[in-house]
């Protein structure tokens, strides 16, 4: 058979992309290191061959681990037939698929009725659209190496009921606007265009008939949004990325969506060039590639917003692809070669060969990550996440709409890192992925009753309830609205956002400063949350810290008998350690971890009160982490409430020479100098008498205003939304 032949219903390489590949010695690159490793891998499978057992297992079981292991398989055994030419590999591919082709017609839905959209192969159909995606590709290696009469079969018995199980007889499933559907359209459409099926290539780029009717996924996500007109792959690129190219979901789910976008826009950019996909919509999926990258820490692990499993990182496997294509058919940064040396290996595809290339060239550079501001929503209009990075530190505030039934309730949450170490932290997902002890690797009941709750993040909660009643479909509805970003002065980096609909009658507004300032060994934090409130209500605002607690200024009461901080949103899950009640107008809590200590200064209101509390109450199968929190508690009153604070990194300690350095901060006042509905400010000294006042203008958002107040008889003037003022004491 020719080699043009064999190519021609390929959806991952193409003739003459195989052609440069093997025209070079790889040997000496980390596309042949790959390439060997590859082929060490699947030499077992050569002889033993793949089992294809009947569906009955969830996540972690043997039936759903096997089924996935055959359809990575035979997407690398695909790969490598193409470029090494071995028909073993095709031989692998061909049986077994004909045990698929022999039992998947006697198949009917999954026995596990967990899911909204349940599986035949697996317990959802999400993990079907994910066999498709990578079965499509082994299929389309070995598309012209199989007869006529094998290709009609496969085509007619297996592939075509599959793309209509997945499509036509589960469209709440396939029409969803939502990184499940992805899957399905990029599967349905690959499938279509290695058998050259207009018809699946269609569905899969524009979708279904719509329907109106409504429902929910597991999670309490709407299946069909409000408004929604288009359904399809390109629906999917239009609804589900900012011009930033921030995914709704958040970086977990985006990084688990990337290669389904990726390796159809691949497969068409090979098969439908005039689509230009990776052109549409200003290069969005480009885009995304560093809007992904950006939401990374010191380690690569992604910040773990909405529905995540921590440690999660750029070294997944579906970023291997999202990072050799985005180097070459993106602007050839060279910082994403670096990212690529880490991972020690690349997709086997052109873009890795290439990459691999290059790499050996001795191109590439450290890859920058930045101060950023991404937007969320199609158009940019649904609030955002802004990113502050100074030295070892990386603050992240959210005020992003809600993202669908993987969101959490945590409008103006922020968190924050420090040499790749989570200080204050988000919670992330109540998952144990894949692991079958804890309820077949699915969310558990602890991911909707604490993970979701406002409670769990660095946010304000109102009256013990969580923002929107907890309500997914409402929270949807609205977003938060950025007011300031602004990261051009690496000493003064400001980002500011407001919510004005997570409860009824509150106005939140929320301003986080990242300041580098030579009379401080660190760069810390300047937090302003004002809560204006139309009646009297309890406002409450944790920390959830990683660490020792060290000491409080205010005097605690520890517990003796442990019992829960409440009985729902999320409280339930609280044990309340210890409590104390503010006496002065400033405080200071202080904790140590790994190396580093931290004091958060507040500006606060006598009869404030401080609680300890511990993660683990009702909680009898062990699914959460016992992970320590405080939380700031005050009596809100009608008008204006300023919940005002400074957070220092600061000092050493060393397990080795048992020595600590400057164990307290260096600030000792912290006050609320001037509240009105126009401007907030607070000023803080530290302990060699010097004193700083941060001014911001709440209305007036404009970097062409020029503002002026006094303070105590001295007169600030300054231009834009914000200003940082070093004071002389002795004026």
């Amino acid at each position: 058979m020719c080699v043009s032949t064999l190519f021609a219903q390929s959806v991952t390489l193409t003739e003459g992309e195989v052609e440069e590949i093997i025209a070079v010695d790889n040997q000496g690159n980390l596309f042949g290191a790959s390439l060997a490793q590859a082929e060490k891998e699947l030499a077992p499978y050569l002889e033993s061959g793949l089992d294809v057992p009947t569906p009955k297992d969830l996540a972690g079981g043997y039936t759903h681990t096997q089924h996935k292991v055959n359809y990575f398989t035979m997407q690398r055994a695909g790969l490598l037939f193409q470029i090494t030419g071995k028909e073993a590999y095709a031989e692998l591919i061909k049986t077994t698929l004909e045990k698929y082709l022999k039992q998947y017609p006697t198949w009917g839905r999954h026995p596990s009725e967990k899911s909204y959209a349940r599986g035949k192969i697996f317990w959802q159909c999400l993990n079907d659209a994910n066999w498709l995606v990578y079965t499509s590709q082994a299929y389309g290696s070995i598309y012209n190496w199989l007869s006529e009469k094998e290709r009609k079969q496969f085509n007619e018995k297996l592939f075509v009921p599959m793309a209509n199980f997945l499509s036509i007889e589960t469209p709440h499933f396939f029409n969803r606007l939502h990184n499940h559907s992805t899957w399905a359209n990029a599967g349905v459409g690959m499938i279509g265009l290695v058998m050259q099926n207009e018809g699946l290539i269609q569905k899969a780029l524009y979708g279904l008939p719509l329907n109106t009717k409504t429902a929910t996924d597991n999670d309490g996500g709407s299946i069909q949004k409000e408004g929604q007109t288009k359904a399809g792959f390109l629906a999917q690129i239009d609804h589900s990325f900012s011009p930033d190219g921030y995914y709704t979901e958040g970086p977990y789910y985006q990084r688990y969506a990337m290669y389904p976008f990726l390796i159809f826009a691949l497969s068409l950019e090979h098969q439908k060039k005039d689509l230009k996909i990776f052109e549409y919509r200003d290069g969005v999926l480009l885009k995304a590639i560093d809007a992904l990258l950006q939401q990374t820490d010191d380690d690569g692990e992604f910040f773990p917003l909405n529905d995540a499993q921590k440690g999660m990182s750029y070294y997944s496997r579906e970023l291997q692809l999202s990072l050799a294509l985005g180097y070459y058919y993106g602007n050839q940064d060279e910082g994403l070669l670096s990212l690529i040396q880490k991972q020690s290996r690349v997709p086997l595809t052109y873009s890795g060969w290439k990459s691999a290339i290059d790499l050996a060239k001795g191109i590439g550079k450290k890859f920058e990550k930045r101060s950023i501001y991404l937007s969320d929503g199609p158009k940019g209009e649904k609030g955002g996440i802004g990113v502050l990075r100074s030295k070892e530190h990386e603050l992240i505030m959210k005020f992003t709409q809600h993202g669908m039934g993987h969101g959490h309730f945590d409008r103006l949450s922020y968190s924050l890192n420090y040499d790749g170490h989570e200080i204050l932290q988000d919670y992330g997902a109540a998952r144990y992925v894949n692991i079958h002890q804890k309820d077949g690797g699915g969310y558990l009941r602890e991911n909707k009753t604490w993970a979701k709750q406002t409670i769990a993040h660095n946010t304000v909660v109102i009256d013990g309830q969580s923002q929107f009643d907890g309500k997914v479909k409402v929270a949807d509805r609205i977003a938060p609205d950025e007011f300031v970003f602004s990261a051009e002065n690496q000493k003064v980096q400001v980002v500011s956002a407001k919510e004005n609909n997570a409860y009824e009658g509150v106005e939140l507004f929320r301003t986080l400063a990242l300041i580098t300032d030579e009379s401080f060994e660190n760069p810390f934090v300047i937090d302003l949350y004002n809560v204006k409130l139309s009646e009297e209500a309890e406002i409450e605002l944790p920390y959830h810290y990683h660490g020792q607690f060290m000491s409080s200024s205010i005097d605690l009461t520890r517990n003796q008998t442990l019992s829960p901080l409440g009985e729902e949103d999320g409280y339930q899950h609280l044990w309340k350690v210890a409590d104390g009640e503010a006496d002065q107008d400033y405080e200071q809590i202080n904790w140590f971890d790994k190396t580093r200590f931290y004091t958060l200064n507040v500006a606060s209101n006598k009869g404030d009160q401080l609680v300890m509390a511990r993660l683990g109450a009702n909680d009898p199968n062990f699914n959460l982490r016992n992970d320590p929190c405080f939380i700031l508690k005050r009596k809100g009153q009608k008008g204006n409430n300023l919940m005002a604070s400074v957070l220092e990194t600061h000092g050493s300690y060393s397990t080795v020479t048992e020595a600590s350095r400057n164990s307290y901060g260096n600030i000792n006042s912290v006050t609320i100098s001037f509240h009105t509905d126009e401007y907030s400010a607070i000023s803080f000294t530290n302990k060699q008498d010097e004193e700083w006042t941060f001014i911001i203008s709440t209305v007036d958002k404009s970097s062409q205003t020029t503002h002026e107040i006094t303070i105590e008889d001295r007169q600030y003037k300054w231009g834009g939304p914000f200003a940082l003022f070093r004071n002389d004491l002795k004026q």
